[in-house]
């Protein structure tokens, strides 16, 4: 537990760095998880639709530091291909 004042108030502030980045992961992984399903399915028209969402919720994790900008770039990257694959 937390003794000083400046490691209490530490405590706090990651906590609250925790639930934001809980929010911004869970709305990237549930973007990317329905554009991955749309293409298991085989629905080009509907994954499509839904790459934008996801490549924007993977920008906005990546600009907030909650994941590397490398790893926002190359999940895009392997989302585009499968739907690239999909469409032919």
């Amino acid at each position: 537990m937390a003794n000083t004042s400046s490691a209490k108030k530490q405590v706090r502030s990651s906590y609250r760095k925790w639930l934001r980045n809980r929010y911004v992961k869970g709305q990237m992984r549930g973007a990317v998880r329905m554009v991955r399903e749309a293409i298991a399915q085989g629905n080009y028209e509907e994954a499509q639709s839904l790459m934008p969402k996801a490549a924007s919720q993977l920008d906005k994790a990546a600009k907030k530091n909650i994941i590397h900008p490398n790893k926002a770039a190359r999940l895009k990257s392997r989302l585009m291909t499968q739907l690239n694959a999909l469409k032919q």
